[in-house]
């Protein structure tokens, strides 16, 4: 009888999930040349409101989570003529997510080649030096500083055509509450998935901007201003170096809720600021005078000026960005480039806004040097930045960890945890 060959990850099409208080996506890819991918797919699952399964960027509910990931997965496989895609890699933030430097040394005696487990030990024992420190936290990804072979300081990772004695690895940790990582290994767990690897969004966003500008930007330093629906998030970055990572929960959401209150509906609130929402009057060519329909409690229709939209706006925007703001002011004279992304930053008149409120340049972040040229021009939206960039950092994981065997969560390992839920469910 013949064996049944073990499937390895090389063999599957490339899988990003981003798990966002809106929605949960999911994009298939295929590298077609160096830092140049085909989108294959795209599915998404809207949260409904009510019944949210990850908040902030923390999953709340990991039963519910793990359907909804199954249920995107499998829409993604059938989408691209997969009979199953078992593992994908997700992309992580979250209100709670701090960094820290950590760094890692080891002699080896003599020289030896600068092998791929060693930097993975090398890795681990960095993410365990924090954990052990803090048993509250988990290290939710560790971000490459720079390496020392010998002493001397290298350009990029270490391969093992290199050898070295002494190596060093300095790495940036992006840590939070402990809830985070379990909850993601859970709802994982729960939909029969394995996870290939976890990258923080801040990492994923930074790389494809970084691609499609070029690594200068990264040497003379940018930051990120990425606009969630619950949350917003600043990181800057410059030479290797982290600089901060500050995030605030409160994001396009809260605006959507703002106007809510003004007598509307939730639905009717959303496009209303997606279809007229402007970041200011300020950007505002002429005032029109918008009907929209009331919530059910009041019925009929109501009367909005843009004007007093973006008014509206405007106050919920100081809000959420001057707690970021502060913390710009304290590096930009380190940095080039602020970019701006996400789906809250597609109010009209963001980036001017933006720019009218700091001396850094600003700019949208792309990612569309990224993708092949007969990419459907909706997924070069700031919304898939994410998901484009995890992908691009799941092709270099690939790379480093070749024929790696598909893990999926065993019958015995759901059982049991479906069992412990039973019994915490009747305390």
């Amino acid at each position: 009888m013949a064996r049944k060959q073990t499937q390895t990850a090389d063999s599957l099409p490339l899988v990003a999930i981003d798990l966002g208080s809106d929605s949960v996506r999911a994009m298939a890819a295929q590298r077609i040349a160096p830092d140049l991918f085909r989108v294959l797919g795209v599915e998404e699952r809207p949260q409904k409101l009510g019944n949210l399964c990850v908040e902030q960027g923390i999953i709340t509910q990991s039963s519910n989570a793990g359907y909804v990931i199954a249920e995107v997965l499998k829409l993604l496989a059938n989408r691209i003529g997969e009979n199953e895609l078992p593992t994908a890699f997700v992309s992580v933030g979250g209100q709670s997510m701090q960094i820290v430097a950590v760094h890692s040394r080891r002699d080896q005696a003599r020289k030896k080649e600068v092998s791929q487990e060693l930097l993975d030990e090398m890795e681990q024992e960095c993410k365990e030096k924090i954990e052990l420190r803090n048993p509250d936290v988990a290290v939710l990804g560790l971000v490459p500083s720079f390496f020392k072979l010998d002493g001397v300081e290298q350009d990029e990772i270490p391969s093992s055509e290199q050898r070295a004695a002494l190596v060093e690895a300095h790495y940036i940790a992006f840590y939070g509450r402990k809830v985070i990582d379990t909850q993601l290994q859970k709802s994982f767990s729960q939909a029969g998935r394995s996870i290939e690897h976890v990258f923080v969004r801040p990492e994923a966003l930074l790389s494809a901007f970084a691609t499609c500008d070029g690594t200068p930007v990264l040497m003379n330093g940018c930051a990120v201003l990425d606009f969630g629906a619950q949350t917003t998030s600043l990181t800057a970055y410059k030479g290797g170096q982290y600089l901060l990572n500050k995030v605030v929960p409160k994001g396009g959401y809260h605006i959507t809720r703002m106007l809510e209150q003004q007598g509307l509906s939730f639905a009717t609130a959303e496009v209303l600021k997606c279809s007229y929402g402007f970041a200011s009057p300020a950007y505002i060519d002429k005032n029109v005078r918008l009907r929209v329909p009331a919530s059910p409690e009041i019925g009929g229709d109501m009367i909005i000026a843009s004007q007093e939209l973006a008014e509206a706006i405007e106050l919920k925007l100081q809000e959420i960005l001057s707690p970021l703001l502060e913390e710009l002011k304290k590096v930009e004279n380190r940095i080039t480039t602020l970019y701006i992304t996400g789906g809250g930053s597609m109010l009209q008149g963001m980036a001017e806004y933006i720019q009218s409120l700091t001396p850094v340049r600003v700019q949208y972040g792309a990612h569309n040097l990224l993708l092949h040229r007969d990419t459907d021009e909706k997924y070069l939206s700031p919304q898939y930045t994410s998901l484009v960039g995890t992908i691009l950092l799941g092709q270099d994981y690939r790379d480093n960890h070749k024929n790696q065997p598909v893990r999926k969560p065993g019958f015995f390992d759901r059982f049991k945890e479906s069992t412990l839920d039973m019994f915490i469910d009747q305390q």
